[in-house]
């Protein structure tokens, strides 16, 4: 009998050991303020976060910001979560929090994405190949650029004050990434010439026949503004909420994945959080390694909550 209970107290204390070990997160971590400045893109990837943080428990929020409200609001600790920070095409404006230490970039999310100057292909076939090409059509292009909202187009002005292009008298025309592509339909079924904003992930890579320019390695890096996105947060949230910390570290997209959501979003009409639903039940495998050591806000394993309440 002794034998028989020494060998269960080794069995139970073998299995103590191979149980994941859950803390609760602190209750001050239990609303995460997320925001997004209207990209489709991070429309997806934050209704991803929003979706699975919720499953996990916690009351998970994002609002629509311009990028500068966005570094200001994580520097007045007034949001804690962005997922969205492009390398090279926000540099700029993360530089400032980045130097005073009021802004910490977590990881990268994506790479694989680019972000420059665009044409449609019939365009690029009539000889606009390279920033340096645009000039030599101005009154076609009616001296436009067409960008996204305020704020996200700075890039694009910063290459009309460059006197060795030539496009001082052009107008950058802000409005919004929607209103951005229904002036990019609108031209395209005239045959009309356009430069828009164009990048990638992107289901207007596919939408349209278009091609992207060289020539802007000066204001969006080389290889048509190769980027990457990284997420990042407020100072001291990764130590203050190390269990939405963990989520952070292992929440990684790729462009496929992108892509297919924010078709959702963009041709299937879903909101940002229906879109990440269903792209979550459609390849659920992901939420083995977005889940990996992760736990409800109070403590109980979270891959098993997350299945549960997202109905898988």
């Amino acid at each position: 009998m002794k034998r028989l209970l020494k060998a269960g107290t080794a069995a139970l204390a073998l299995i103590a050991v191979a149980a994941p070990v859950f803390a609760a997160e602190p209750e001050s971590c239990k609303t995460v303020r997320m925001a997004e400045p209207g990209w489709n893109d991070l429309a997806f990837t934050t209704g991803v976060g929003l979706t699975l943080l919720k499953a996990l428990g916690y009351e998970a929020e994002s609002q629509l910001l311009g990028i500068d409200v966005i570094y200001t609001s994580l520097k007045s600790e007034d949001l804690d979560v962005f997922l969205g920070y492009w390398d090279p095409a926000m540099v700029a404006y993360y530089k400032p929090y980045k130097e005073d230490g009021s802004v910490e970039t977590v990881r990268t999310n994506l790479e694989g994405a680019k972000y420059t100057f665009a044409v449609p292909t019939y365009v690029w076939e009539a000889g606009v190949r390279d920033f340096s090409d645009l000039q030599r059509f101005a009154d076609k292009f009616e001296r436009k650029l067409y960008g996204i909202e305020p704020g996200s187009n700075q890039l694009m002005l910063d290459a009309i004050k460059d006197p060795a292009l030539g496009l001082e008298e052009w107008e950058v025309v802000e409005s919004s990434e929607q209103g951005m592509l229904s002036e990019v339909v609108r031209r395209t079924r005239k045959k009309s010439f356009i430069v828009f904003q164009g990048w990638a992930p992107h289901p207007m890579n596919t939408v349209f026949d278009m091609k992207y320019l060289t020539g802007g390695d000066k204001f969006y890096g080389p290889n048509f503004g190769a980027a990457t996105v990284s997420t990042q947060v407020r100072k001291g949230y990764l130590q203050e909420c190390p269990n939405v910390a963990k989520l952070l570290n292992n929440l990684v997209f790729d462009v496929g994945y992108e892509n297919r959501g924010m078709s959702y979003i963009m041709n299937d009409g879903m909101e940002p959080e229906e879109a990440a639903l269903k792209s979550l039940k459609d390849e659920p495998k992901r939420l083995e390694t977005w889940l990996a050591g992760v736990s409800t806000f109070d403590g109980k394993a979270g891959l098993a909550a997350v299945k549960a309440a997202i109905g898988l």
